[in-house]
């Protein structure tokens, strides 16, 4: 799926660190580049299902996140938010990204990431979409979060939802991402398996890290230092980050433009790849943002 989208995987080095990314098109086209940050435990090719519905001369550039897939696996300073955002501004200086203004898409843990990435770095940015970011203090807690603190107040040492185990596990998992129920055959279910668990020493790392005190509410805490024009996509079924999430960044940054999408859950990505893909290019392709044709949150 990726030759025939067009993607061309690619390596850069900073000192010793090694980022993998996939990549099409060239920068300085009529649009900002655009760079897609993942969530946690998946890698770059999540995006492939939006990608393949975005024009095909956007200059656009998906990266593994620390640690995932082919990028460079080191130690817990650089799985924490802040420890990413320090990575990934390497990687958009190591391939030249910070010449000109380009566009930052991240969901999820890729979402917080953006985020606090938009707080530190507001003249790398054109503008940023947040899909159903992490890192924020939800008004209504997820069925996700209630579990885990469940968890916590038991310290019970239990499976993490999103760390599978066993098939049946990993059933779960999609039930708890997906709104519309995905139906795999039981040889992709275990070969998916087969790939995740020899990573899941590594997933728990950077989950305890990203749901530690100091990147729980990382985007939070920094919502007041972000200029850049915001978008803001969610699924309104949302199981894992629950889309309350989508009012307070529209209180927080009054001029965001908030798009709801019904029928769908966590993984925006992969059910709703066209309309993020248009969503992501209308909000790209505007010169301005008016706040008064913002989205309002019933």
């Amino acid at each position: 799926m990726r030759r025939r989208l067009g993607l061309v995987i690619r390596y850069c080095t900073s000192g010793s660190y090694r980022f993998c990314y996939s990549s099409r098109g060239t920068p300085g086209g009529a649009t900002p580049s655009l760079l897609l940050l993942h969530g946690f435990s998946a890698s770059k090719d999540m995006w492939l299902p939006i990608v393949k519905h975005l024009p095909r001369g956007q200059h656009v550039v998906c990266v593994d996140m620390p640690g995932h897939e082919g990028t460079t696996r080191t130690g817990a300073q650089d799985y924490c938010i802040q420890g990413q955002v320090a990575r990934i501004h390497q990687f958009v200086k190591s391939i030249g990204l910070d010449k000109r203004p380009f566009h930052l898409v991240g969901t999820s843990m890729g979402g917080n990431v953006a985020g606090v990435y938009a707080a530190h770095h507001p003249a790398h940015l054109s503008r940023v979409t947040l899909m159903c970011p992490a890192g924020l203090v939800f008004p209504t807690e997820s069925e996700f979060i209630v579990r885990l603190r469940e968890m916590e107040k038991t310290q019970q040492q239990g499976s993490i939802p999103l760390i599978p185990t066993t098939t049946q596990e990993l059933e779960s998992m999609l039930k708890l991402c997906c709104y519309t129920p995905i139906s795999l055959p039981k040889q992709l279910l275990r070969g998916l398996l087969d790939n995740r668990v020899p990573n899941n020493d590594f997933y728990k790392e950077v989950f305890m890290e990203i749901v530690g005190e100091k990147s729980r509410h990382s985007l939070q805490e920094r919502l007041h230092l972000i200029t850049s024009p915001v978008q803001v996509i969610w699924g309104k079924e949302d199981q894992v980050v629950d889309v309350s999430g989508a009012a307070v960044l529209q209180a927080a940054l009054p001029n965001c433009q908030v798009e709801l999408i019904e029928n769908c859950g966590h993984s925006v990505a992969l059910e709703r790849p066209r309309k993020s893909a248009n969503l992501i290019m209308d909000f790209l392709s505007k010169k301005e943002v008016n706040g008064g044709n913002a989205k309002k949150l019933s």
